[in-house]
């Protein structure tokens, strides 16, 4: 892997994370087109490299949300914090259970699966859709709702479903507010994308050697910064309804990306 592929992959991974257009999916192509054939435990070293700075770019952005959830779960009181933590928590059981029981099979998903990527790109499309035609609401995220939302995100590991996309259109579907929507889509997140990277370190998965020190320095700025930008970016889309833009861009992508599949692969 040369630098200018690792900040170009950073780069997508940052924006991707956080729009409606799928990282995983996004990854995947651009393997496909540099011919990346990068040794798995490279790739997988790589991969969650990216997914920290993510997690790290959302960790700075929603600072106060994220001391609100961890003083709930220590203060023992049923208050609003305490409510809110106990609603991510809730949200993360789809994901952590599919995660722990279907780890292979998903693995095999992500390897030049165009085909696959390009349908499920298309259907992105659709829930974006129909999402930026919902009415906008005041409503909270309930306890319901949020086991809801974590079924989203638990589909979303197939590459090609967008996790952001998937799970605000499912929360603005249910009629939550658009604002409190993104927010709880990008904070979900956060301990999943912390507990991997934590299973994989203590799992001993991550093969890392001093020669790779480079790209992963720039993969890990670019998708840092690209991840600040996207997140706030995102927040304030989803607030004006503007998700069928993104819907498009799935379409055409995910379109090409089955033309590509079907007659050049």
């Amino acid at each position: 892997m040369s630098t200018i592929e690792a900040f170009v992959l950073g780069l997508i991974q940052g924006l991707t994370e956080f729009l409606p257009v799928s990282s995983s999916g996004h990854l995947e192509l651009t393997k496909a087109i540099f011919g990346n054939e990068a040794l798995p435990a490279e790739s997988l070293t790589f991969t969650v490299v990216l997914h920290f700075a993510t997690a790290l770019s959302t960790i700075i952005i929603f600072r106060s949300e994220l001391l609100e959830i961890i003083k709930g779960l220590f203060q023992f009181k049923y208050n609003e914090s305490m409510k809110f933590s106990l609603k991510i928590i809730i949200s993360m059981v789809p994901a952590v259970i599919i995660g722990l029981l279907f780890e292979e099979q998903l693995a095999a998903f992500f390897s030049e699966q165009i085909l696959l990527v390009g349908c499920m790109l298309v259907v992105t499309a659709v829930l974006l859709l129909f999402a930026d035609r919902a009415k906008n609401t005041t409503k909270e995220v309930n306890y319901w709702s949020a086991f809801i939302i974590g079924i989203s995100q638990a589909i979303a590991m197939l590459p090609g479903i967008s996790r952001s996309g998937a799970t605000i259109s499912t929360s603005v579907l249910l009629g939550i507010d658009r604002t409190k929507a993104a927010k709880f889509s990008f904070l979900m997140v956060v301990p999943l994308i912390l507990g991997k990277v934590a299973k994989d370190l203590i799992g001993g998965e991550i093969d890392y050697h001093n020669d790779q020190l480079t790209y992963l320095v720039v993969g890990f700025i670019s998708a840092f910064v690209a991840g600040l930008f996207a997140c706030t970016w995102m927040i304030a889309l989803v607030k004006r309804s503007k998700l069928s833009y993104f819907a498009i861009y799935c379409t055409v992508v995910g379109i090409t990306a089955i033309m590509y599949a079907i007659f050049i692969q």
